[in-house]
């Protein structure tokens, strides 16, 4: 069996609502003021669009989004951030975990778990993180790393009771055979992102992985296309970023695209290849831009 699995991350849907007074205390004044001083410039929806439909004319067998739909957490901001997630697809066909801008506040954790629920419900229909979805011969592992978090600051989290559950997930979908996707927002492991940008529990993370191990890791957070990776327990696993799918100018890997991921084979013997596709140098216009070496 194969799966063509497309990754996406990062879209700050615009524009932004303007907020009432009350909803501009504490962190979101900073956030606010970043937004309207040049961030609406660097992400596009003309581009998010024209990068949405090249991702679905390939026609990917499922699509993961890795969060930081949002930008301040506004809960004028939830509704249009939802029928962005719409148009990409069902809830069967269509996989969510959050990042830091959707949880950018504490006020804003309600409507976020009651926004994306269905995005997030794994086949057993159990709301929460970790969830699980089995698609062909490939399990698909969510984890949130989404926390509210002091003004400048764009830190995530797991936790060890979400981490816990992660390793036993890893452990019942290895001994079925499946080949293991985990998702998440922040790049999880040492150094993925700078000091105030970074997983706090990134060790934790990488310690899971080395006991449970998994075939495949997914981040978004960085705005970029990056390969790394973490060792597992016989092998080492990659981990990959995407850039923002929004992003209209900045380097080379920090323009907005999406990662195509072919994954055939079983645990035993996976075979994963990749390639990322966005905008092409000079115009606006959406093609391959690279193969992606795992």
């Amino acid at each position: 069996m194969s799966l063509l699995l497309a990754h996406l991350s990062d879209a700050h849907i615009g524009p932004l609502p303007r907020p009432r007074n009350r909803e501009l205390l504490g962190k979101r004044l900073t956030g606010y003021v970043n937004w309207t001083r040049g961030r609406h410039l660097v992400h596009d929806m003309d581009v998010l669009n024209r990068l949405v439909a090249d991702l679905k004319a390939q026609h990917p067998g499922h699509i993961a989004m890795t969060g930081d739909i949002l930008n301040i957490g506004l809960k004028a901001e939830f509704p249009p951030a939802r029928a962005w997630l719409e148009t990409l697809g069902s809830p069967h066909d269509v996989s969510f975990v959050p990042g830091n801008h959707d949880a950018y506040v504490r006020s804003s954790l309600p409507y976020l778990a009651s926004t994306f629920a269905p995005w997030t419900q794994g086949d057993s229909g159990a709301p929460g993180f970790p969830y699980l979805r089995i698609r062909e011969s490939v399990a698909i592992i969510g984890l949130s790393s989404a926390v509210p978090t002091a003004p400048l600051i764009a830190s995530g989290r797991v936790g060890r009771p979400q981490l816990a559950a992660a390793g036993d997930l890893l452990d019942q979908t290895g001994r079925d055979g499946l080949i293991r996707v985990v998702l998440i927002h922040h790049p999880p492991h040492r150094n993925g992102a700078k000091f105030g940008r970074m997983l706090s529990d990134a060790a934790l993370f990488e310690s899971m992985i080395r006991r449970h191990g998994a075939e495949l890791v997914l981040h978004g957070h960085n705005h970029r296309l990056s390969v790394t990776h973490i060792p597992g327990p016989d092998h080492q696993v990659p981990v990959i970023g995407v850039a923002s799918a929004s992003a209209n100018h900045g380097t080379h890997n920090h323009r907005a695209g999406y990662n195509l991921f072919r994954i055939e084979g079983d645990q035993k013997k996976p075979r994963i290849s990749g390639r990322m596709r966005g905008l092409l140098p000079g115009g606006r216009e959406i093609g391959d831009l690279r193969p992606i070496v795992l």
